[in-house]
């Protein structure tokens, strides 16, 4: 393995953020590897979605760094929107465009961008659509999607742009209970296949089966970060056992 291999994928130092005054971020630091599926949970307002915009910068940190494959994202000579298209993310709320189908929805990113022509954009497309079970929707619009159906299709949408790392926030927190295990499932496939990913998530069912660590926020620090067998089972931190007597 080269050391650029061997470098993780994602390095945050001291990453601070405030918010006219208020401190929501106090000095996070932590590393993701490439292939890591790294779970973030914690209180409401913990600093959680924070934490996650910031990694692409959708939310301009205050002080800090943020290093994606080895280049410092805070640094004002970067092309952000490059890197930017190396990282996917999955919002609670979809984000599609109303006007457009589920193809289209798709593919005009990978085709404005010029990653592809339009014939390999829909190509891709169709066949991502095929592996969350939605091959049959493609000339829909969301408007005729479920909560479930319109979420997998963000996921693949993400996936177009053939990224290198996923960031979810609270993907299923906007869903009904009966189709949260739809959108899980096709998450559950990517971390097989060895996406690396961060998600911000209160399942905590999906990151103790699924992630290889996790991560406790609360008042804008990491008060805790371990595997989820461990952490889950033998907590070390006190807010973090408060925590976690509520929501299992």
């Amino acid at each position: 393995m080269s050391n650029a291999d061997a470098r993780p994928i994602i390095q945050v130092q001291d990453l601070r953020k405030d918010f006219e005054g208020v401190h929501v971020l106090k000095g996070i630091s932590t590393e993701i590897d490439k292939g890591d599926v790294v779970c973030v949970i914690g209180p409401s307002g913990s600093g959680k979605s924070t934490f996650l915009r910031c990694l692409n910068l959708l939310e301009k940190p205050t002080g800090g760094h943020i290093l994606f494959e080895g280049v410092d994202l805070m640094d004002k000579s970067v092309d952000l929107n490059q890197h930017r298209q190396k990282m996917g993310m999955v919002f609670q709320q979809f984000n599609l465009f109303p006007h457009m189908t589920v193809l289209d929805n798709m593919t005009c990113a990978p085709v404005m961008l010029n990653k592809m022509s339009k014939s390999d954009a829909q190509k891709k497309a169709r066949d991502l659509l095929a592996r969350v079970g939605l091959e049959d929707r493609a000339g829909a619009y969301p408007a005729q999607l479920s909560g479930g159906q319109k979420q997998r299709v963000a996921i693949v949408r993400a996936l177009c742009m053939e990224p290198d790392v996923m960031l979810f926030d609270e993907p299923t927190s906007a869903l009904d209970p009966e189709m949260v295990g739809e959108v899980l499932d096709v998450m559950k496939r990517l971390a097989r296949e060895g996406m690396t990913m961060v998600v911000v998530t209160h399942e905590m069912g999906f990151a103790r089966e699924v992630s290889n660590r996790v991560l406790f926020l609360d008042d804008g620090v990491i008060l805790e970060e371990a595997p989820p067998a461990e952490l889950f089972t033998n907590p070390q931190n006190e807010r973090l056992k408060g925590f976690l007597a509520k929501v299992l």
